[in-house]
């Protein structure tokens, strides 16, 4: 995970400057780590001292001040109960879906990898939720825009490192990457597509991928 990427995204996220789909995982990232929420509401303090000294005087110290927020205490973070059972799901997402993990109706993407769209937009904005074997890999792929990818269970790596549940993949047309899900268990996300992939690679080898071989 990027950690200045996600940093500009929460603070996207406490502006309110983020589309629907991309403020639901942001959300959802920052219920399920402690250390993003300290980071939500640090920003939102500042901002709203900011707002208050607008009128008068510009914000003096603003790095000192972040800083003594960030080492404050953080805010208590809600856990969703399902029959005595924490959810999968972060409350925002199951929230935005309208219902919880059990009562997703999957659909077969491909060999090893299912997928629930849950939102389709004319703009090309598409969030969905993939769910994919252990140790499956998506075909190896480029952007021609801005991908976030939310892990909710399980892991998967490409050449960046390893993202663990609570990460957050950012991905844009710099990247050509060929994601592949830990070996741990099944590999759960969240996807935000503000753009089409673009498969890449070799023939041969992106044939392997999207059979699952």
């Amino acid at each position: 995970m990027s950690t200045g990427m996600v940093d500009g995204l929460i603070a996207d996220y406490v502006a309110g400057a983020l589309p629907e789909p991309a403020r639901v995982l942001m959300a959802s990232h920052i219920e399920m780590r402690s250390s993003s929420a300290s980071m939500a509401h640090a920003f939102e303090v500042l901002a709203g001292k900011t707002l208050e000294r607008t009128e008068t005087r510009l914000l003096t110290n603003g790095e000192g001040l972040l800083d003594v927020i960030l080492r404050s205490t953080p805010p208590v973070l809600k856990v969703v109960q399902s029959e005595n059972r924490p959810s999968v799901l972060p409350s925002a997402l199951r929230d935005y879906i309208g219902r919880d993990l059990a009562d997703i109706p999957w659909k077969g993407k491909l060999p090893g990898l299912k997928q629930h769209v849950i939102e389709h937009n004319k703009d090309g904005t598409e969030a969905s939720l993939l769910l994919a074997r252990p140790g499956r890999a998506l075909p190896n792929h480029t952007h021609e825009g801005l991908e976030l990818t939310l892990v909710l269970d399980g892991d998967f790596h490409d050449h960046r490192g390893t993202f663990i549940r609570g990460d957050v993949s950012v991905a844009d047309e710099s990247l050509d990457h060929r994601p592949v899900a830990g070996m741990s268990g099944p590999c759960l996300c969240l996807s935000v597509l503000f753009a089409p992939i673009v498969l890449s690679g070799s023939k041969m080898s992106l044939l392997g991928d999207i059979l699952g071989i």
